[in-house]
């Protein structure tokens, strides 16, 4: 019975956090074209022939210009630069979302371990994330795609091994405003572990926030993959938004006038970043308090 009223209060919170979220029109737009994007990369393979992306099988000549044949025109082997967009979604978008799972699953643990052990753990801790803090965590995602075999498992290991300190500083900081409340130290006090006080108290209380900085990483994570595979860090075997910009600006693209080769990939960058930005911050703007109450404050 008690069981079955939890759930129940969890489903009413959950219908309370989507109205509040539906009403902001740019995160509902945003989460739109991000699911119709997400869409038509799964079912990419469904509704192109990938035959396409092979050069030695390119349909067209060499920078066609778009046609009823080719709405997006071809690359500079011939293949159709919408064909190559859709597929690079399937692996921009993979990266990103994995990529991200890392980084969060690494900067929440690190994050909470922190804030709840105190002591050693957390001036180790401390002193490991300020270590990343300090490099840029593009040159260390650089630095082990070059040391480490090309591939996309590689993009996301570099990826999510270098951004999770921003999200292990923002998880600290909120677990310490949990465990100074009372009901934590009554956890305490009742004989409750660091497992029971972590999983029962801290973790619930900490999701919401992990969950609206997970949309902005998202960002953060496809932008770092498509910057590596334009250096030429990627898999050279698939295609990416980045590496397609990497092949338009090699294969003089710029000079010759063929915009068709350079538009689409840069601006599926643009939309997406874009879109998961407007989701995270109507996320946050929901699951803060704070924020909800300077938003509603005429």
């Amino acid at each position: 019975m008690t069981a079955a009223i939890v759930w129940q209060r969890r489903r009413a919170a959950a219908a309370g956090v989507w109205r509040e979220f539906a009403a902001n029109r740019g995160g509902l737009a945003g989460l739109a074209v991000l699911a119709l994007i997400v869409v038509l990369a799964v079912l990419a393979p469904v509704i192109t022939d990938s035959a396409g992306l092979d050069v030695t099988h390119a349909p067209g000549r060499p920078l066609q210009p778009p046609s009823a044949q080719f709405p997006l025109g071809t690359d500079v082997d011939g293949r159709s630069v919408l064909l190559l967009t859709l597929w690079g979604a399937r692996i921009s978008l993979l990266v990103g979302f994995s990529a991200t799972v890392l980084s969060v699953f690494i900067g929440t643990v690190a994050g909470i371990a922190a804030a709840h052990f105190g002591g050693w753990t957390s001036a180790i801790l401390l002193r490991v994330t300020d270590f990343f803090l300090v490099l840029p965590s593009l040159v260390l995602a650089i630095a082990l795609s070059s040391v480490l075999p090309q591939g996309v498992a590689t993009i996301i290991l570099a990826v999510g091994v270098t951004s999770w300190p921003t999200t292990a500083r923002l998880v600290r900081a909120q677990t310490l405003t949990i465990e100074s409340r009372p009901y934590i130290e009554r956890a305490r006090a009742l004989g409750g572990g660091h497992l029971h006080v972590v999983g029962r108290h801290v973790l619930p209380g900490v999701l919401p926030l992990v969950f609206a900085n997970t949309t902005l990483v998202v960002g953060n994570s496809i932008i770092a993959e498509s910057t590596l595979s334009f250096l030429g860090l990627g898999d050279p075997s698939a295609a990416s938004w980045g590496s397609m910009l990497q092949r338009a600006l090699g294969s003089g693209a710029v000079t010759g006038g063929a915009w068709w080769y350079l538009l689409p990939p840069g601006l599926a960058i643009v939309v997406v970043v874009l879109c998961f930005t407007l989701v995270g911050r109507a996320l946050e703007t929901v699951l803060d308090p704070r924020l909800r109450g300077e938003r509603e404050r005429p």
